[in-house]
């Protein structure tokens, strides 16, 4: 896949924060492969490898929704997309943009109080190791759904004025190639 460049202000902040993700993947394997080395050369695992794992993980799969929409490689129904004219494609971002924004917004208005409330008594795991999971979590899924959707508005904002672009699955494999 050639990644898609920053356009804008919104562009350039999903990518240094997916950027940040990808770093959060060999921090985890770091620790699992500590946790292995403990484990079964020394014969003292670790309290805390699992929910440090865990912790990491949440966010890795929470931003990784944000590169994707940044990214453009959201699920489109190309075969359908591809058939109409470019009034229709742009009509088709539109339904979309609107659909993300009204799912933000329902998910931010259903999840504050929860999140606001876990993120004040800085609610713990509940487990021997105890880290504020909940607490950390709750509020990075409500902040996540809000720049996903201040993302879609900007990608419909970029790609309103572009020309029709017909995708081919065979052209885009063998691009995977030549890269």
């Amino acid at each position: 896949m050639v990644e898609h460049k920053a356009e804008n202000l919104m562009d350039w902040i999903s990518i240094a924060i997916s950027r940040v993700a990808m770093f959060l993947v060999a921090l985890i394997v770091v620790i699992m492969f500590y946790e292995v080395v403990m484990r079964y050369v020394f014969e003292k695992p670790t309290l805390w490898v699992n929910e440090m794992s865990l912790w990491t993980a949440g966010p890795i799969y929470l931003l990784a929704g944000l590169y994707v929409m940044q990214q453009r490689a959201h699920i489109r129904i190309f075969i359908l997309y591809d058939a109409v004219p470019r009034n229709w494609q742009r009509a088709f971002d539109a339904t979309s943009t609107l659909l993300i924004c009204l799912f933000a917004a329902a998910i931010v208005w259903g999840g504050y109080n929860e999140a606001y409330a876990k993120l004040m008594r800085w609610e713990t795991f509940g487990t021997a190791w105890d880290p504020p999971i909940p607490a950390t979590m709750k509020p990075l899924v409500l902040l996540t759904v809000t720049l996903i959707a201040i993302q879609a508005v900007t990608n419909l904002v970029a790609d309103w004025h572009k020309e029709k672009q017909i995708h081919d699955l065979a052209e885009e494999v063998a691009e995977e190639f030549v890269d």
